[in-house]
């Protein structure tokens, strides 16, 4: 063993897709398909906001992530803020 941690491709492709607010295709084992943006995730789920709703995905049902173009000139889409809860 050489020392260096494992490389882990998924954490940081996953790091860049959230932080970029960047809208996400994600297609399942069963080939149904959300569209959304990845909000949290960590070993096993992805949290993917879908029309400003929060969803839980595990990873295990997951077939495929691909990030969706971003059209010519368009600015990018401000993150959906969760409404202020009731006091």
């Amino acid at each position: 063993m050489n020392g260096k941690p494992p490389i882990n491709v998924q954490d940081g492709f996953f790091y860049l897709l959230r932080k970029d607010n960047t809208l996400v295709d994600i297609t399942f084992l069963s080939e149904r398909k959300r569209t959304g943006r990845i909000r949290r995730f960590d070993k096993s789920a992805h949290v993917l906001d879908v029309d400003g709703r929060e969803e839980m995905i595990y990873k295990h049902a997951i077939a495929s992530v691909a990030p969706l173009p971003v059209a010519a000139g368009a600015a990018p889409v401000p993150p959906v803020r969760p409404p202020a809860p009731l006091t």
